[in-house]
């Protein structure tokens, strides 16, 4: 829920058909905007990781060839959410999700203050980067994509990798290795335009039959709720409608897909607001754009669905939400 709203007396004036035929004038024109994510960047999404952690994640994302620091910090988000004092019912403790026994053999004294501190972040994050790249060296000579194979050797072990060539044919390690390479993309800055999400033209129709409704904190539309809901249960209902299923809480959406510019924008890209510009874990507040510099967005107790400007100073970015992106994010973080 957004704390603040500039209110712009013109919006009372805008029908739904003017904004219907602004969004389908301006997403019609979109394949000749995009031309998708650049490949090759290692630079790292605006907020996406954690103002604490984003140096340690540029500087150690670039220890060795295997990664960058997008895949780090998608690594990290997919185990632990960014949550230095995470620990799973399977004893993996810290950021980064270390297992004692692993630990002991691959931790590293990061910040050189004398200590191993799997709860520190200045140790676990470096700790994290240099396992990668240790068992990349370890298969190092198996046919593929040196990266899945690092990745299939994190999860699978090593001499799964060697035995089969490459990613071996386990499901579960196969699915890590597309989860982590898609996370990947919503962690890195875009080097050029992004293409335009097939499902958001009807992601935006399902959220334009929704104005006027009564907001409700919490809110998902179901019947004993009145149909009412909150900003994010907004969102995930309209991309929901169209088999895209997203995370409940704003700041996880943000994860869902790449990260456009302002001046790239497209009808149904989500955009986010927050109080810390900073570091996406703090955003509050999610809209669905519909061009022209206006969202459909669930503002605020009192308040119902309707349009609203985006260009507001707690106006954070945006994300193009992608099917294999929205799969690709842990259910819980």
């Amino acid at each position: 829920m957004r704390k603040t709203w500039v209110v712009v007396t013109a919006v009372a004036g805008v029908g739904t058909a003017f904004m219907s035929a602004l969004v389908v004038g301006v997403y019609m024109v979109a394949g000749n905007l995009a031309n998708g994510v650049g490949a090759g960047s290692v630079g790292l999404a605006k907020g996406a990781v954690p103002t604490a952690y984003q140096t340690l994640v540029q500087k150690w994302g670039n220890l060795c060839s295997a990664i960058n620091p997008a895949l780090l910090a998608a690594q990290l988000y997919q185990e632990s959410g960014f949550n230095p004092n995470a620990k799973s019912p399977a004893a993996a403790e810290g950021i980064a999700q270390f297992i004692p026994g692993t630990w002991a053999t691959h931790g590293i004294d990061g910040n050189g203050d004398g200590k191993r501190d799997v709860w520190d972040p200045n140790d676990a994050i470096p700790s994290a980067a240099s396992y990668d790249c240790k068992l990349a060296s370890y298969v190092k000579d198996a046919p593929g994509n040196v990266t899945e194979n690092m990745l299939a050797a994190y999860n699978a072990g090593a001499y799964a990798v060697i035995k089969y060539g490459g990613v071996p044919p386990y499901k579960e390690t196969q699915n890590y290795v597309k989860t982590i390479t898609t996370l990947e993309k919503s962690f890195a800055r875009p080097v050029s335009r992004v293409d335009p999400s097939q499902q958001a033209a009807a992601a935006i129709y399902y959220a334009q039959k929704k104005l006027g409704t009564p907001y409700l904190w919490g809110g998902n539309g179901t019947a004993d709720q009145g149909g009412r809901f909150d900003c994010s249960g907004l969102t995930k209902a309209a991309y929901e409608s169209v088999g895209v299923t997203l995370p409940r809480v704003a700041n996880d959406q943000y994860n869902a897909g790449a990260h456009p510019a302002r001046a790239e924008l497209l009808p149904g890209d989500l955009v986010f607001f927050s109080d810390d510009l900073t570091n996406s874990r703090a955003i509050r507040h999610v809209g669905i754009y519909v061009g022209g510099g206006y969202m459909i967005d669930a503002p605020r107790t009192g308040a119902v669905i309707r349009f609203d400007p985006i260009d507001t100073p707690d106006y954070f970015g945006a994300t193009r939400v992608t099917e294999d992106g929205a799969k690709a994010l842990p259910t819980t973080v």
